[in-house]
C-alpha cells in the first residue's frame, strides 16, 4: 500500500500524538532526530506514552523510525519554526 494511504486524516490524531509530532518537526527543523527522552522533555508527557506515540505515528507513516530515534515521514507541506 502507497504510504499516502496509510495516513490516517489529521482530525483522527489523539491530542497526545498531534504534540508528539509537533515536537518531533521541531527537532527536526533543527537538523535532529527526535528519540523518547527529547520529545517527553519538550511536551512534558510521559517516556511510556510519547513511545506509544512515536509507534503509532510511525506506523501510519507520519514518522520514519531511525534507530532509537524518529524523523518526519513522506508530507507535502512545508515547516515554519
Amino acid at each position: 500500500m502507497p504510504d499516502e494511504e496509510r495516513l490516517e486524516d489529521v482530525q483522527e490524531m489523539t491530542t497526545a500524538d498531534m504534540t508528539v509530532y509537533e515536537a518531533v518537526a521541531a527537532l527536526n527543523t533543527k537538523g535532529r532526530p527526535a528519540t523518547v527522552a527529547d520529545v517527553a522533555a519538550m511536551t512534558g508527557l510521559p517516556e511510556d506514552d510519547v513511545r506509544r506515540c512515536l509507534d503509532s505515528l510511525a506506523e501510519g507513516g507520519r514518522l520514519v523510525p531511525k534507530g532509537d530515534a524518529y524523523t518526519l515521514g513522506t508530507h507535502d507541506w512545508g515547516l515554519e519554526y
